[in-house]
Order: structure tokens, then sequence, then C-alpha cells
């Protein structure tokens, strides 16, 4: 279900991720790779914010898993992109 709120022009909150223990040693410090993504392929699960039935709510991907779903991106409106 989406989770619904009010829109604004607010910065979006900001997760920190855990601090783990051991990162004395360089090596702790492994950066993930990202994996492009590809035709065909499933696309990666997001959450995005979204107009529907007249409120604002945030919608997850996965929560479409197993039906018919066409994603549509553009840039912001009015930023002559």
């Amino acid at each position: 279900m989406p989770e619904e709120f009010k829109p604004g022009c607010q910065r979006p909150a900001i997760k920190k991720p855990a601090v783990q223990a051991d990162t004395a040693t360089p090596e702790a410090h492994v950066k993930e790779e990202k994996t492009m993504i590809k035709v065909g392929k499933p696309a990666p699960d997001f959450t995005a914010a979204g107009f529907h039935n007249g409120k604002f709510a945030n919608f997850n991907l996965s929560e479409y898993k197993g039906k018919w779903v066409l994603l549509c991106f553009y840039p912001g409106d009015f930023t002559f992109v």
C-alpha cells in the first residue's frame, strides 16, 4: 500500500548507514560496484513519489511484482534539459 505524504519543498530525510566496528583496516572500505540496468532484465527496486487518486504517496516498485508496469521518466519541469 502506498504511503501517503504531504507535498512540499523540503529536503528528503537522509538515512545514514550503520557504522561497523571492524573498519580499522583499509580493506574494510570496499566499494560496492553497481551494475548497469539492461533491457529485458528485472528493474531494481526503488521508491518514488507519485500522485494518485487526488493524493501524493510514495510507491515501491516491489509492490507491483507480477503485474504489468510502465515506467516513464522525464527531466524536471522548467529545468531547460
